[in-house]
């Protein structure tokens, strides 16, 4: 008796133990190995009746016994077998139709079989029925039933559709009785491609487009190193291309050749993700192949006899429709990118990399799942990207950029970056109040530069003397490119640089000397940048930034590297329109000055958002070196601050003795380093400044930086200012400025500064009068003609303050004046044909360029300046030949 029950449990145990492998056979066995158990357990009451009547009471209860200790193992074996089939099939691929909703498979992870109902087994919990389709094989459906029929097909559809991404099943139905009625709630799905019809007749043609498929999925994206798709999704955690189901609902006898491409779509769709649901259309024995046979009283799965299976009711109508039609919706507005991690190389493979040939790093997904890769070095040396606004211009530069610092270090590689565009989403590579970490990587960061051309020029201006740095060591260790630089001087730094300008179109704006400079530049780079590691990549989203280029032939030619977002127009060759349809988060890549054969469409991951970027900058961060700097940070809607100016900070009164040279900062200067505009007071005529325009807070800054900076450099008690305010609204910064200078400073109003005039003037001929410096701040003195047009002694005011422009220089006295136009400064001087030497340097606010004339600026007609708000331009006879533009330093307090 105990060797019956051992082997009885062994049988219910390997019954249940198959129901954990394949659906189709471990179900079928178990299915079997009950009614054998049945029978075995008959036959053993059949022969406990024969026992005499004294052991009936042993028997029934050692019968009980197995009765019970069998149900309990089979219940612990169904529960586990159902618990094995939820994992094979999870989410949408098993759930109850209530509540049921799409459930897209994670990277790499296989969609699993699809439920089309549960096991009937006796005495057990229901085991969901599983048929594999997805990756795995295809079914064949036969049975006088051809409702249960229709309702394994909508299941089985419905399911691999919920069980994909959105258009990652494609169906195909052929069903020539009823015309495509059978695949009705699938419609939706046809306004995204995604559901095709092939008429009667159309099998053979539907057949052949099949076994194309495998054909061009085996030779371009398998290619021999993957068996299936399968498997190449998961190694790579991509799937290049969709499944595609074609559902064969009857038809008539298929020819010899119709048979024999049908045979082929079984023997190799699987592994490449093409499958068929049939039925009417009988499919050759082959393990791929699952047999559902439904009929009245009943359906099976598998070879005969099969699984008895209950069918599940079929999924309600609308939500069939509903479902294909939020599908449709999300395929209709695009894919969605892919993962930013999909650009960067494992942690440990960081930095790893060497520039000293190029840089090269993928962008994105090719259709066929591989990297599409992007390189910048000897060819092709530099880019050109395109793309109208919204195409994810910026996010691609994110993307490259990210991709690149993750695999050159900042020895290898640096970035310079300048964002023409209002905004400030290049800001995050910088350090910020909102996040400590930069980009280790990144050495300039310019943004909301839109009306300041000149911080494109001066960066511009930067590479040109960097471009001659290298060719002269170059010349020096006699090599020509940097790949051979960098070999036979190791210990020098010679890192890649990149250089990105976004909506250039900016810089090259216009017909002024700042277009002109920067196209030589532009096109003097692009010429001789590559052999010394010099990049540029230049960005537009407009039509007319790439037409800025076409009238220099030579400068487009350079850039055979180009990147078209979808429709973007000229940057690729004139007949070239692939970028016409591409989809969103989609580029085309052509290093081949945008020839058609150099085509390459990539898939853009998203890479701008803050979260996606942030991981990966705090990552390279805590790698940077420890002698890292951030970079520097230009944002031109900014005011920059004097106390924060490098060249303030170094500023320091001498121990003993008395300043020779003292400097005067006025303004911090639009160039790649932070430097203040500064302005020389050495015992030299004309070293008097000149502030002029109307703007009275942009004018006071001008004196008030130049007043401290002066204060800074004196020890208390070695030098004077006189603060002299002749109107009203410049009345607070003036006030300040005094209260802070403290005893150094006098205070001196309309009323009094015609004697500080007489006084100064009188000094200058006093014995010792070149002692102390003595500096005289003016705000708006054009607003004293009245009281300095009376005489003091034998001159009058004005007469005095011409004398110490004049004079006063050579003996440490200095005007820094402030007059509210060039017409009211010549008044002051003499008249319009006085001349002006006695002012060796001006700052112009809202002053024309014309307004200014050639007795202030060198040559003919005044400086090419356009005035706008919080710039000034500087110019001193004695250092420039054009102006600076500047910023004046915002207010103290």
């Amino acid at each position: 008796m105990a060797d019956r029950r051992a082997q009885l449990v062994t049988r219910v145990r390997g019954m249940l133990a198959e129901a954990l492998g394949a659906t189709r056979t471990r179900l079928s066995a178990a299915q079997a190995e009950l009614t054998a158990d049945r029978e075995r357990l008959a036959r053993i009451r059949r022969a406990a009746a024969a026992v005499p009547e004294r052991v009936g009471a042993e028997r029934d209860r050692r019968l009980a016994e197995i009765d019970e200790r069998h149900a309990a193992r089979i219940a612990e074996l169904t529960r586990r077998a159902a618990a094995a089939a939820g994992r094979e099939s999870p989410g949408a691929a098993s759930a109850e139709w209530a509540g049921w909703s799409p459930t897209p498979p994670g990277r790499a992870e296989p969609p699993g079989a699809l439920r089309i109902g549960t096991l009937r087994v006796a005495g057990a919990e229901p085991v969901p029925a599983l048929v594999p389709l997805l990756d795995a094989g295809h079914v064949e459906l036969t049975g006088a039933d051809r409702d249960g029929g229709e309702t394994v097909v909508s299941a089985l559809l419905l399911r691999a559709v919920g069980r994909a991404g959105p258009g990652g099943v494609r169906l195909v139905g052929y069903d020539p009785e009823h015309l495509g009625g059978g695949l009705a709630g699938f419609a939706p799905l046809g306004t995204a491609g995604l559901l095709t019809f092939v008429g009667p007749g159309g099998l053979g043609r539907l057949l052949d487009d099949l076994v194309e498929q495998i054909r061009r999925i085996n030779e371009t994206v398998l290619a021999g190193e993957y068996g299936s798709l399968r498997e190449l999704a998961a190694a790579t955690g991509r799937r290049p291309e969709p499944w595609r189901v074609a559902v064969l609902l009857g038809g008539d006898e298929l020819s010899r050749h119709e048979r024999g491409q049908l045979d082929r779509v079984v023997r190799t769709g699987a592994a490449c993700g093409v499958h068929l649901v049939v039925r009417g259309v009988s499919l050759p024995d082959d393990p791929t192949v699952t047999r559902v046979r439904v009929e009245p009283d009943g359906a099976r799965v598998g070879a005969p006899p099969g699984l008895p299976v209950r069918l599940d009711p079929p999924p309600p109508a609308t939500l069939v429709t509903e479902t294909c039609r939020q599908v449709a919706a999300r395929v209709n507005a695009g894919p969605a990118p892919t993962p930013f991690t999909d650009l960067l190389p494992p942690p440990e493979r960081m930095w790893r990399e060497d520039s000293a040939t190029g840089l090269t790093a993928p962008i994105g997904e090719g259709p066929d799942g591989r990297p599409v890769l992007l390189t910048l070095g000897d060819y092709p040396p530099h880019a050109l990207i395109g793309g109208p606004s919204g195409t994810g211009k910026t996010n691609l530069i994110f993307a490259w950029i990210g991709a690149l610092a993750a695999r050159y270090s900042p020895a290898e590689l640096e970035f310079y970056l300048l964002d023409f565009k209002e905004g400030v989403s290049f800001a995050r590579f910088a350090q910020g109040r909102r996040d400590p970490s930069w980009l280790p990587h990144m050495r300039l960061v310019g943004i909301n530069v839109n009306t300041d051309r000149e911080f494109g020029l001066a960066l511009l201006r930067f590479l040109a003397e960097e471009l001659r740095r290298r060719a002269d060591a170059a010349k020096k260790h006699e090599v020509t490119k940097l790949a051979e630089l960098r070999a036979v001087d190791p210990t020098g730094h010679w890192p890649r640089i990149v250089a990105v300008v976004d909506e250039f179109q900016m810089l090259l704006a216009g017909r002024d000397v700042v277009a002109r400079e920067a196209a030589d530049l532009l096109e003097d780079l692009a010429r001789r940048g590559r052999s010394q590691g010099i990049h540029l990549v230049l960005a537009s989203q407009d039509v007319r930034g790439i037409e800025a280029l076409w009238g220099r032939p030579a400068l487009v030619a350079q850039f055979t590297l180009r990147i078209a977002l979808p429709k973007a127009l000229r940057i690729l060759a004139e007949r070239n329109d692939a970028a016409q349809s591409l989809p969103r988060h989609h580029a085309v890549v052509n290093a081949e000055s945008g020839m058609t054969e150099g085509n390459q469409v990539a898939r853009i991951p998203s890479a701008s958002d803050w979260e996606t970027w942030s991981e990966l900058q705090h990552r390279l961060w805590r790698m940077r070196p420890q002698d890292a700097a951030p970079a520097r940070l230009f944002d031109g809607d900014a005011i920059p601050r004097l106390a924060d100016a490098p060249d303030f900070r170094a500023l320091a009164a001498p121990e003993t003795g008395t300043l020779r040279n003292p400097v005067a900062l006025l303004g911090e200067i639009i160039d790649v380093q932070a430097r203040s505009a500064a302005l020389r007071l050495p015992r030299a005529p004309g070293r008097n400044l000149a502030v002029l325009g109307t703007r009275v807070d942009e004018a006071c800054a001008v004196l008030d930086a130049a007043a401290r900076s002066l204060a800074r450099q004196h020890r208390p008690g070695s030098a004077r200012f006189s603060i002299a305010c002749l109107d009203p609204d410049a009345d607070p910064a003036a006030r300040s400025l005094y209260e802070d200078l403290a005893d150094d400073a006098a205070w001196y109003d309309e009323e009094t500064v015609a004697e500080l005039m007489a006084e100064t003037a009188d000094g200058l001929t006093a014995p010792g009068g070149s002692g102390s410096p003595h500096y005289l701040l003016l705000f708006a003195v054009d607003a004293a003609a009245g009281s300095l047009g009376a005489r003091v002694g034998r001159r009058t005011g004005l007469e005095h303050l011409r004398r110490i422009l004049h004079d006063g220089p050579e003996r440490r006295t200095h005007v820094l004046a402030w007059w509210r136009g060039v017409a009211r400064m010549r008044a002051d001087l003499g008249g319009p044909a006085a001349r002006t030497d006695q002012i060796g340097a001006w700052v112009a606010l809202d002053t024309h360029g014309g307004e200014l004339g050639s007795s202030l600026y060198p040559g003919t007609g005044g400086p090419d300046w356009y005035p706008r708000p919080w710039r000034g331009l500087f110019f001193d006879r004695a250092v420039h030949r054009t102006g600076q533009v500047i910023i004046p330093y915002g207010p103290s307090r």
